[in-house]
């Protein structure tokens, strides 16, 4: 009997030392945290780890789920095994669900990256911050690029995964003492979503579909497993827990080598996508003739722009693409993706028109001269071709020296479009009426010499 006691005893223990682990982040304070690159995690949060049979120092792994705006913290136990220790909802992640591919896409990495006490930045501007590592191999390989994608603090996000400052303050604290117990490097799996049989028959449709399938071998053999695997990266794909022949090596770029599946996993792998082609199977009578509608950034941060009251300006939360997505027929999609399509493609028109046609107020401020009818030997002569005053003043394009064109009837500033100034000649020297110069302080040399490091550069930077 006393044996049942102290079990119960236990149970309410653990499950109050997690109340208490959360209600610490909640109530933590950060504007008075002088130590935050060495802050302690908190004795609940010791205690927890000390009855999952783990230690302090033990190595971690973590895991985002993008869809679901979630960061897990996995940790070792004493046998080796990872168990999922935290989970904490991610404050902001920019951009949709998909890959990063280019610098400024506004994308959140996908992938499976490697971190280093390198890696860790305590004097962020985001509070602390700990970096992706993106680019990695793999997408070094693709030429992807992109720099500075984080983890950190301030709940603001341009390509980054961003937390509250209470919450980085634990995930670097867990990141750190990983360190300290001798952990080289922390696997980082981020990751679309769950890659469960049922969440891939409902992205079955997505452009990034066969990205995700290679992206899910390595997620079922730490389902399998639980302990990260082991990743290479050859024919510019990923390559899982592979074993090369020899002594070969994995080239990024190159043919992969001959390798092959440890026979354990193999084994385990067999049954375990047994077990998922049936439930997927299932899956696809669900969702037969419907396809998910992955919401943009603005369509998440609509569900949750009231969270942003009564906080900084910066605090910028984005919600959950799961809640803000939805199921819709193929019809209805294919109808709602060619109207997106058509204003994009309007917006881009008008944008290009506006880039080209000067403003009413620009081509207001030009002055035409109107040729003077009292002819003379100045009027009449042939003048040397000169660089258009457009060109210098808007497009910035030369034209070839061509002979002069023979003069044409007169017309009055009034008949003249901004479009035919812009592309005629500069006017031809008459009598009595200036030839407009540049002004020498605003030719594009001159503003290429004064041009600055944009101001968004400064507080972007991570």
């Amino acid at each position: 009997m006393r044996w049942k006691t102290s079990a119960i005893l236990l149970t309410a223990a653990l499950a109050l030392a997690a109340c208490n682990a959360s209600e610490t982040l909640e109530s933590v304070d950060v504007s008075k945290v002088q130590d935050k690159d060495d802050h302690p995690l908190s004795p609940a949060i010791l205690a927890d780890i000390r009855a999952r049979g783990m230690d302090r120092n033990s190595p971690i792994m973590i895991r985002i789920l993008k869809e679901e705006g979630v960061l897990e913290i996995w940790k070792a136990r004493r046998d080796n095994r990872f168990e999922k220790l935290k989970e904490y909802q991610i404050c902001a992640w920019s951009g949709r669900l998909g890959p990063k591919v280019k610098e400024g896409d506004r994308q959140a990495p996908e992938g499976f990256y490697s971190l280093s006490p390198y890696h860790l930045n305590p004097r962020s501007s985001y509070y602390l911050a700990i970096n992706t590592g993106f680019p990695n191999r793999f997408d070094a390989a693709n030429r992807r690029t992109g720099s500075n994608l984080m983890i950190h603090g301030a709940c603001s996000s341009s390509g980054c995964y961003s937390m509250t400052d209470a919450q980085i303050l634990e995930i670097y604290a867990f990141a750190r003492d990983a360190f300290k117990g001798g952990q080289q490097t922390i696997q980082l799996q981020a990751l679309p979503f769950r890659m469960t049989a049922e969440n891939m028959a409902r992205h079955r449709l997505s452009e990034h579909n066969e990205f995700w399938k290679m992206l899910k071998v390595g997620y079922d053999q730490f389902e399998i497993t639980k302990r990260p695997p082991e990743v290479n990266v050859c024919e510019k794909k990923y390559v899982f827990n592979q074993q090369p022949e020899g002594n070969a090596k994995f080239n990024p770029t190159g043919a992969c080598p001959p390798m092959s599946t440890p026979p354990a996993l193999a084994s385990a792998m067999k049954s375990y996508e047994l077990a998922y082609a049936k439930d997927y199977g299932k899956a696809m009578k669900k969702y037969d003739g419907k396809i998910w509608y992955d919401p943009t950034e603005a369509e998440r941060k609509a569900l949750v722009a009231k969270q942003r009251k009564a906080n900084d300006l910066a605090y910028a939360p984005t919600g959950s693409a799961l809640k803000a997505g939805k199921l819709l027929s193929i019809e209805e999609f294919e109808k709602a993706a060619m109207a997106k399509a058509e204003a994009a493609k309007a917006a881009e028109e008008a944008r290009q028109a506006a880039a080209v046609q000067p403003s009413a107020a620009q081509a207001a401020s030009v002055p035409v001269p109107t040729p003077n009818p009292v002819k003379s030997e100045t009027a009449a002569a042939p003048q040397p071709p000169k660089k258009s005053f457009w060109n210098i003043f808007g497009s910035g394009r030369q034209q070839a020296a061509e002979p002069a064109p023979q003069p044409a009837a007169p017309a009055s500033a009034a008949q003249a479009s901004p479009q035919s100034r812009q592309q005629d000649q500069t006017p031809q020297a008459v009598s009595g009426v200036a030839v407009p110069q540049p002004n020498p302080t605003t030719t594009p040399e001159n503003l290429q010499t004064a041009a600055k490091k944009p101001f968004w550069k400064f507080w972007v930077t991570q």
